[in-house]
């Protein structure tokens, strides 16, 4: 029989590329791969275990798919990814739906363990998790013109508010010869804009080369033909060379964006985070990609609620978030994550004090998006076309200034020709809804 597998992966894009390894490994196998994973015989969950509301919401996806299981439109569920890396034994013991664990050091052995479910055996694979393979083909499953590279697995950093390293390991990068030829594959199979991530993509190299070699990866990426737009995210600030901005800079292909994750401005909560810096220095970082690169958008994120965070703390957070006018801007309420340093700290600040402060600071937010898009109003930019919008009843694609699903869309008429998807286009703006630019193509 030729049985159907179908997967839900949860969580980052980095994610998202494992499961894109394992669906190719289960396909090479002579396992059938299905879109909807309520025709699938197995279906297989790559979670994330980052946060509360991830695990939570990778919790609800086994329920809702062991409904389904009840019902007989699946035969067996798999868990995989960084909630079954994180709580092993756990999971079989406490959702009865779930027929098999396999941490991720046993993501190449996906195939076998599929076959032993099938055989009503209920495998718990946790191997080492540096067995995690860095390279490996894949299925795309992101839309044919984009597509993201992961250059390094693992971090080092270990902020003591995150559970990464404990989940992935240690920080290790690919090498650039590695990197370089999956990328070439990506750009001969049509991929237009490619997504560098890692953990802390600035930290790439430092363990194989013995210092941070992204400036000198992203020049090798520059060199490839048919890639238009490469984009850099997680690039942690206190790593952030003079180098990476001028390649930034001075490469036509690197799009003017950076994700730049502070986390915070205070220096008694970034030195309780284990993170460096202060008000200050990131201020002088922001002033300085700004100046060498007038046109950048800088995408944040910050955490409100850390424990000790006090009123003075917070206060100075959404005053440098007012004052630096970040376009983008994610705020997040402080998750207490058990086996971090910071989960077992004095002074845990009520769940509502941390929601009511990052609610201030995204409210604060919301207008200085509308602002931002407001002075675009009059400017022609270059935007990714992607498709229709059937409620909006117009056009929409992407510009420089958004990375897909986590930022926003620029939407437009289209007065002649309509172009095919992935191609760019010009697209002078002329209004804005919300957070996001509205306006006409021009030819």
């Amino acid at each position: 029989m030729n049985f159907k597998v179908g997967m839900v992966s949860l969580g980052c894009e980095k994610n998202r590329v494992d499961a894109e390894m394992l669906m190719y490994s289960l396909r090479e196998h002579g396992y059938q791969l299905v879109e909807d994973v309520a025709d699938a015989d197995v279906a297989i969950v790559n979670t994330c275990g980052f946060i509360e509301s991830a695990k939570q919401e990778s919790i609800d996806e086994i329920i809702e798919l062991g409904k389904l299981k009840a019902e007989g439109k699946i035969k067996k569920i798999i868990v995989t990814g960084c909630l079954a890396q994180r709580y092993k034994q756990e999971i079989m013991e406490n959702l009865f739906e779930v027929d098999a664990v396999a941490g991720i050091g046993a993501n190449q052995n996906i195939a076998e363990i599929v076959e032993q479910t099938l055989k009503d055996e209920k495998p718990e694979a946790f191997p080492d998790k540096l067995l995690l393979p860095l390279d490996g083909k894949r299925i795309q499953s992101t839309p044919f013109y984009y597509s993201y590279i992961k250059i390094a697995e693992g971090c080092s950093n270990c902020c003591s508010y995150c559970a990464i390293p404990l989940i992935r390991g240690k920080f290790r990068s690919r090498e650039i010869e590695n990197i370089l030829q999956e990328a070439k594959g990506l750009a001969e199979n049509g991929v237009k804009e490619l997504i560098v991530i890692a953990q802390d993509t600035t930290k790439y190299g430092s363990d194989i080369y013995g210092e941070p070699s992204l400036a000198k990866l992203l020049k090798e990426l520059c060199k490839i033909d048919g890639l238009k737009w490469i984009r850099v995210l997680y690039c942690y600030p206190e790593n952030l060379t003079d180098e990476l901005i001028d390649t930034i800079a001075n490469e036509e292909k690197i799009v003017k964006y950076i994700d730049l994750p502070m986390q915070h401005c205070s220096k008694a909560v970034l030195e309780k985070m284990n993170r460096k810096g202060n008000m200050e220095t990131l201020r002088e970082k922001v002033n300085k990609l700004r100046s060498k690169i007038p046109d950048i958008t800088i995408r944040t994120t910050f955490i409100t609620g850390f424990p000790g965070e006090t009123e003075e703390d917070f206060n100075e957070l959404a005053l440098f978030a007012k004052e630096m006018k970040f376009q983008r801007l994610g705020c997040f309420a402080y998750s207490q994550e058990e086996n971090t340093k910071a989960a077992l700290m004095a002074e845990q600040i009520d769940d509502e004090i941390k929601q009511k402060r990052a609610d201030i600071i995204m409210e604060q937010q919301q207008l200085i998006m509308e602002e931002y898009c407001k002075s675009l109003e009059g400017k022609t930019i270059e935007v990714l076309f992607e498709g229709y919008d059937r409620y909006a009843e117009c056009y929409f694609g992407r510009s420089q200034a958004d990375a897909p699903e986590v930022d926003g869309l620029v939407f437009f008429t289209i007065n002649g020709e309509k172009p095919q998807v992935g191609d760019f286009v010009k697209v002078k703006i002329t209004d804005h809804l919300g957070c996001d630019p509205v306006g006409e193509m021009i030819y």
